[in-house]
């Protein structure tokens, strides 16, 4: 960062970003000139913008390989590690993906894969996936995944609307100490999904199958080519390569069409600036192939890092498998979800009281707010001398609005930097930005990692409804959140989670911080009620085993809440649950329990890890009176 800042003439990370989004042009043919990338064709135009940001393109009439820049260091050290909840290790060099990529995109190119030809994984986090994934996008094939314990319906709810010709997928996969089978969930989306001519199964687990019994079935040792030469077929810029979804908790997931040159400059900037990696590096995300963090963390490669895959329950070992993973690899950079951070400490979990973590320099949470104590509970139970680096964004724009800067100091609770190039403010109620207060997060600049288009939605109605519809020229991303004096971020949760009681907003996450204080909670989740003309904050609360949300408890619950926020926080009602809803990424899912709560059907169980918990919310006859 500071080398990239100095070369543009600045000292100051604030006069930095100001530049980044006041010279939208020269600001991205800085980071690609700073990242080495190489365009197959120049473009004759850098940004283009003749209307509002909707209709901006850059480098328009480029051509480029994203393939090839993931692919473009040599030699015999690790590109990928692979660790797997079974015990399972396995290393691949750089010159051994390469190869392996070339057979694959062979057997691909005899299966009859062109470019614009849809290639899809249903696959556990494994080195496989990132080969099919390379291999399909080095002939300009569009790859799109989902992790394996997505049931049928939610994966043809994906899949089943972009129409794929080959499906990689694995005979089964390991979670929680169980093997799960995965043939009987294919067999089940092939018959729903009658354009898939290969299915590519992996031999993940171990157990012997016949790929004859499965549709167009072949394993992955008959289907690749040996001794395959790597060839890349260059794309326009624009070129979709990857269909992303939408979390699909009210109604059919939409189909988020990324670019291949925008996903790249994008992650580039992100990972050599914000993320400080580079070839030295060794780079770990706890992620599954389902959640675009998946694609981000493999981006990595571009870099020349050391890219480590987990794949299984991040809770074996009691929840001491990712750090004895991190020991043993020296990783340098750590991400995870905020949850597991703060399931962590719940469970007692102190990783450097037993293990060496001396390597570590980064650690990266998203996914959902890190509360302040998470920041504290980091520097102690984890290192005292790493930088904490929650950041935020979304499958939407496949990167960050706000996130890490390894020269500025680490603030708990807030994201340290609006990231470059991006145009990031809060507007009020009156659509007016606004410094130190709370409102919708937005962007009014364009950007290269904007979807090129939804997919299936030709007149582009459905991808402006989706982000321009509120504010004219403005992308609205649906956070609600706070810049503060200083240039950071906080995050309260998501717009359409945010509680009015009174007409007064508040963010889910001021109120979850302060619960999940408390050791006797596990977790919660917090809607308004529509009551008596008002709404009416309800909280619904996880308790560890053998404690009871009795009384005294609810109690100590209000308190916490009322001492460290404001009365209007305080909940009108709490009442105990089981378990939370979540979708397959690990995200709480309050509009679905909002809408059980009011007798509301919810449109899309399928997009949930566990739908069966909604039956928790459903007729609370305490929620029917005063």
């Amino acid at each position: 960062m500071y080398q990239f800042m100095t070369a543009q003439g600045h000292h100051h990370y604030a006069d930095l970003h100001k530049w980044s989004i006041e010279n939208v042009a020269e600001f991205w043919e800085a980071v690609c000139d700073f990242g080495g990338v190489e365009f197959s064709k120049r473009a004759s135009t850098v940004f283009e913008q003749p209307g509002d940001i909707t209709t901006a393109t850059f480098y328009g009439d480029g051509e480029i390989s994203f393939a090839a820049h993931l692919l473009r260091h040599r030699g015999s050290s690790a590109a990928i590690v692979f660790w797997g909840e079974n015990g399972v290790r396995r290393e691949i060099s750089f010159d051994e993906l390469r190869q392996r990529v070339a057979e694959v995109a062979a057997g691909l190119k005899a299966a009859g894969v062109e470019k614009g030809d849809r290639v899809a994984g249903f696959l556990p986090n494994c080195p496989e996936a990132i080969i099919a994934m390379l291999a399909a996008t080095s002939l300009g094939a569009i790859w799109s995944s989902c992790s394996p314990d997505f049931g049928i319906n939610g994966v043809v709810d994906r899949f089943g609307q972009i129409e794929p010709r080959v499906l990689f997928c694995a005979d089964g996969y390991f979670y929680n100490g169980k093997r799960f089978d995965s043939l009987e969930a294919v067999r089940g989306v092939l018959d729903r999904i009658g354009g898939i001519e290969k299915t590519v199964v992996v031999p993940f687990t171990g157990e012997s199958f016949e790929p004859g019994d499965i549709r167009g079935g072949v394993s992955w040792p008959e289907f690749v080519i040996p001794g395959a030469e790597l060839e890349f077929t260059p794309t326009e810029f624009n070129h979709p390569l990857y269909i992303m979804y939408s979390s699909g908790t009210t109604g059919v997931p939409k189909c988020i069409v990324h670019g291949a040159g925008g996903t790249l400059i994008q992650h580039l900037k992100e990972h050599r600036l914000h993320c400080d990696i580079d070839a030295d590096d060794r780079f770990f995300f706890f992620t599954t192939c389902g959640w675009m963090m998946w694609n981000w963390l493999v981006s990595g490669l571009t870099t020349g890092a050391t890219i480590i895959l987990y794949d299984g329950s991040p809770f074996h070992e009691d929840g001491r498998i990712l750090w004895r993973m991190a020991e043993a690899e020296k990783v340098t950079a750590f991400g995870s979800g905020a949850k597991y951070i703060s399931s962590l400490e719940k469970a007692g979990v102190r990783p450097r009281e037993e293990f060496d973590l001396s390597s570590l320099k980064t650690l990266f949470s998203t996914g959902s707010v890190l509360a302040p104590e998470s920041f504290d509970f980091i520097y102690d139970a984890i290192s005292d001398d790493i930088q904490v680096a929650s950041i935020s964004g979304g499958t939407d724009i496949l990167g960050c609005f706000a996130g890490g800067n390894p020269l500025a100091p680490v603030r708990r609770g807030e994201l340290q930097c609006l990231a470059l190039g991006m145009d990031v403010e809060i507007y009020n109620d009156d659509g007016e930005a606004v410094i130190g207060e709370n409102g919708e997060l937005v962007c009014s600049n364009a950007f290269p990692s904007m979807p090129v288009c939804f997919w299936n939605d030709p007149d582009s109605k459905k991808y402006h409804a989706a982000y321009f519809e509120k504010y004219p020229g403005v992308w609205a991303h649906g956070d609600y959140a706070e810049i503060t004096g200083g240039g950071s971020m906080v995050i309260y949760g998501r717009s359409d989670a945010v509680l009015n009681p009174g007409g007064v907003r508040i963010g889910t996450a001021e109120i979850y911080r302060q619960v999940e204080k408390l050791d006797e909670v596990m977790e919660s989740i917090a809607i308004g009620q529509d009551w008596d003309g008002d709404v009416r904050v309800i909280l619904f609360v996880v308790m560890r085993e053998g404690q009871a949300l009795d009384d005294d408890m609810k109690q100590r619950i209000r308190t916490v809440i009322r001492e460290n926020t404001t009365p209007r926080h305080v909940p009108a009602k709490i009442v105990a649950v089981p378990e939370i809803p979540r979708t397959i990424s690990g995200k709480i899912v309050e509009l679905a329990v909002r809408n059980v709560v009011h007798g509301r059907q919810v449109k899309n169980t399928d997009a949930l890890a566990n739908p069966e918990t909604l039956e928790y919310f459903k007729d609370i006859a305490e929620l029917s009176t005063t």
